[in-house]
């Protein structure tokens, strides 16, 4: 009966021993409150030092948007270069995160970042750490397209100390600037490029008419050369058959004038004068008269036909016999002088008979004049221009102090949990090793 009591009661502390365990875990963390309070305080008010006496870091950011349409109007029409403000405003964003356009800049305004210079840091080490660190770009997130109007912005983290909207401000306006002055030298290429190309124009327009205009001669004088050709071959066609046909005369006058002396007619006669003469002969002879027929030449006596036969010998020339004689000599006078020749020679302003020429010095005249600097005032509108922050993004005193407690909490805890487990370690009496009492013990080892 005592043994089975016994057994029951030796039982009892193990089944509770989880129990026990808990609640003396939780017993044990009550008594070590102070010092779970200790450390959270200890660490926060590290934590709040730490918040304190930090650097403070504020951020300053600008954002810039494309322009109006006007600004590159005049510039587009010009044809020479065509400019869409998308395309700037992207431009100058690849330029703000361009290495070199901030290391310039960093370079020529080093004023602006002596806060931020450590001893034996060399400049272009303190650069890479900001440039790494400090900018920002800001875009759209292509992701969402919900976004109602294109931007580009900046953004710069910078200690207490620096001058960070005069950063950001500045850097702004010398990439913008830096970007006229490339879209500047660009338009001013493109500019010469089509001088040179009008230049070259004109002058091959300049020597193609002249070209023309001496061909244009060459085949007038040429076509005036062959017809005064053929009319000389003309009229001295036409001469030699008026000589022949002087010469045939003499002969027909020659052979009259050999008749007529044999029938003695020595004055100018007609057959019917011939007639009377033989009637007075023979009256017997019918008279006839033959009417419309050409009287022989030798009718018109040897002094006639001699005289004239004469004067046909002594002719020097025969060209007043044919009228068409002295059209060929005016034809041929005229062809002396070409006038279209001689206006083509002595033109005083070639250029004045070029089709394109007046066009092409217009152009010339206004790209001479253009001023490809002053249409380019306005590359992209600043929607934000960098300002002075009002308070510090870093550090957040707030959320370091409650993470300092935080951690003091779980650093106390941790502490208060391993004193526990050291205190529960120590050497265990023999009353705890076995639950029996010693007189009920020795009984049983009497019994066996």
């Amino acid at each position: 009966m005592d043994a089975s009591m016994n057994a029951r009661v030796s039982h009892g502390p193990e089944s509770n021993s989880d129990e026990i365990d808990l609640f003396a875990l939780i017993n044990s963390l009550w008594l070590q409150r102070w010092l779970i309070a200790g450390v959270m305080a200890l660490l926060a008010i590290a934590a709040g030092t730490y918040a304190l006496l930090a650097t403070p870091y504020y951020q300053a950011q600008s954002v810039l948007k494309p322009t109006s349409l006007k600004s590159f109007d005049q510039l587009n029409l010009t044809g020479v270069y065509k400019v869409d403000r998308d395309q700037v405003l992207n431009r100058i964003g690849i330029s703000l995160e361009s290495y070199s356009t901030r290391y310039d800049f960093f370079q020529k305004h080093p004023e602006l970042f002596q806060a931020l210079e450590q001893p034996g840091v060399a400049v272009v080490q303190a650069f890479e750490r900001l440039n790494k660190s400090a900018f920002t770009i800001l875009k759209p997130d292509v992701k969402k397209a919900d976004s109602l109007s294109s931007y580009v912005g900046l953004s710069f983290v910078y200690p207490e100390g620096v001058d960070g909207p005069a950063v950001v401000n500045g850097l702004v306006a010398y990439a913008v600037e830096q970007e006229r002055a490339r879209i500047a030298a660009e338009v001013s290429t493109l500019v010469t490029n089509r001088l040179n190309k009008l230049q070259s124009q004109i002058a091959a327009a300049r020597i193609g008419y002249e070209a023309d205009k001496q061909s244009k001669i060459a085949k007038l004088l040429e076509a005036d050369s062959v017809k005064r050709a053929n009319l000389m071959d003309e009229l001295a066609g036409l001469r030699q058959q008026l000589k022949l046909r002087r010469q045939n005369r003499i002969m027909q006058l020659t052979e009259a004038i050999m008749i007529a002396e044999q029938l003695n007619i020595h004055k100018p006669a007609t057959p019917s004068s011939m007639r009377d003469l033989g009637e007075q002969a023979s009256n017997n002879l019918i008279r006839t008269e033959v009417t419309n027929q050409q009287i022989p030449l030798y009718f018109m006596g040897t002094e006639a036909l001699g005289a004239e036969r004469k004067a046909l010998r002594a002719r020097a020339s025969d060209d007043f016999t044919d009228a068409k004689v002295g059209e060929l000599e005016k034809q041929l006078r005229i062809l002396r002088n070409n006038r279209e020749v001689e206006a083509l020679r002595h033109r005083g302003n070639d250029d004045l008979f070029l089709s394109k020429l007046a066009k092409w010095e217009e152009e010339t005249s206004y790209l001479q004049e253009l001023k490809p600097e002053l249409l380019l005032l306005d590359l992209v509108d600043i929607d934000q221009p960098a300002v002075s922050p009002l308070s510090p993004i870093k550090p957040k005193k707030l959320l370091i102090v409650v993470l300092g407690l935080v951690l003091g909490l779980m650093l106390g805890v941790f502490i208060a949990l391993v004193r526990s487990m050291m205190t529960r370690l120590k050497p265990i009496s023999l009353t705890m090793l076995n639950p029996l009492p010693v007189e009920h013990a020795g009984h049983k080892l009497v019994q066996q």
